[in-house]
């Protein structure tokens, strides 16, 4: 029996591990290790303790199983909410292992919970107000869940009845293409630059328009301080994992350095992936790790461009007039015996050759000894073109 560690990530396959874990929502229980532990979020000692104490006074002799801790108990789990835990968690090993008693291998014996179903359980605290689903059939099953497993969530839901979509109402599409975008405006006027590449992610942070008040190292401060914020969130909302090479702005107080370093760490806090923050390098640079668990927003919702390939860029329609000139030089000296050359390219490269490239189209001509036909082909993208040999 394994289970999925890891989704797999573009070419990689997925991470499987024998060493089972189930969360629950204050606990984790791993059934085949006896080991009791605390988040490592969870950073105050005396309440690492307390909780430990907890859960070990009430924890069952007969148990084989360990548990970790999660951070949501740091809000003041109760030993009433940990028993809850164990007693789910406890009938779900069975039901599993029952399964897998009947199952062929291989057989999928259990996934996780659905996502509405895991933001009940993990994401909801003191501060949700409340939780809105549009559509009626979720909202009674997660009724039924939250009525199950979680009752004090219970009277947040609510059913959403209005006219305009909710991801209109609250903005969510208009945040779904700001985390799309390689650029992101800042309030300051500045601006960051994401560009995610297959080993890194790197975020250049610009003043754009926004120049101060007093001085220059003013407004780079000012302008470091909010992107530290943003950059948090924007890793959060576009699930960037892996090295992240950040290029904030040169400062050349050590006081702002460390201001800016300090609200980065701030700002990350709040996030549930585990991360490393560096301090700045010798150039400048902050580098930091984000644990990368499935793809990015930018993976999931997009596929690269079937033009460029993903590059973001193409051959202007000059350098492809001069790669379609090279390839008939050669292929005029492979195939003495041609009588005429046809380049069938698109209407922007077609133009070029005509109008601006027209006199190196007739040195062509002149040193192959061939005439030269054109062919415009609207199906074809900036970078396509064949020469046909006649």
């Amino acid at each position: 029996m394994v289970q999925v560690a890891k989704d797999p990530i573009g070419t990689k396959g997925a991470r499987l591990t024998t060493t089972i874990s189930l969360a629950g929502r204050k606990l984790v229980y791993l059934p085949r290790d006896p080991h009791i532990g605390v988040s490592q979020r969870i950073e105050d000692e005396a309440m690492r303790e307390h909780l430990k104490e907890l859960l070990t006074s009430i924890r069952p002799e007969t148990e084989k199983g360990g548990y970790i801790i999660r951070t949501s108990a740091e809000e003041g789990a109760t030993a009433e909410e940990f028993e809850q835990d164990m007693a789910y968690l406890g009938r779900l090993w069975n039901e599993i292992r029952a399964s897998r008693e009947t199952k062929p291998a291989p057989s999928l014996l259990y996934q996780d919970l659905s996502l509405a179903q895991r933001v009940l359980r993990d994401m909801v605290h003191q501060t949700t107000e409340a939780i809105e689903i549009d559509d009626e059939k979720s909202y009674e099953e997660l009724v039924e869940f939250a009525e199950r497993f979680v009752p004090d969530v219970r009277g947040h839901l609510k059913l959403y009845r209005g006219e305009r979509p909710l991801f209109e109402l609250h903005g969510i599409e208009e945040e779904i293409a700001r985390a799309l975008e390689r650029r992101v405006d800042l309030k300051s006027g500045g601006y960051l630059v994401f560009d995610q590449t297959e080993a890194m992610t790197t975020i250049d942070v610009n003043t754009g328009r926004f120049v101060g008040k007093r001085d220059f190292s003013d407004t780079v401060f000012k302008t470091n301080l909010e992107a530290a914020q943003v950059i948090a969130r924007q890793l959060r909302l576009r699930n960037l994992g892996g090295i992240i090479i950040i290029d904030f702005i040169d400062m050349a107080c050590d006081e702002h350095r460390e201001a800016v370093l300090a609200e980065l760490r701030r700002s990350i806090a709040t996030d549930r992936t585990r991360m490393t923050v560096s301090d700045f390098t010798e150039l400048g640079l902050v580098e930091m790790t984000r644990k990368r668990t499935r793809e990015s927003l930018a993976h999931v919702l997009c596929e690269p461009c079937p033009v460029c390939g993903g590059r973001g860029e193409l051959k202007t329609a000059r350098t492809v007039c001069y790669e379609i000139m090279r390839e008939i030089v050669r292929l005029s000296r492979q195939y003495q015996e041609t009588k005429e050359f046809r380049i069938v390219a698109s209407e922007v490269v077609i133009d070029m050759l005509l109008e601006e490239e027209s006199a190196a189209l007739e040195l062509l001509q002149n040193c192959v000894q061939k005439p030269v036909l054109l062919e415009v082909e609207s199906s074809y993208h900036q970078e396509d073109y064949d020469v046909v040999l006649a």
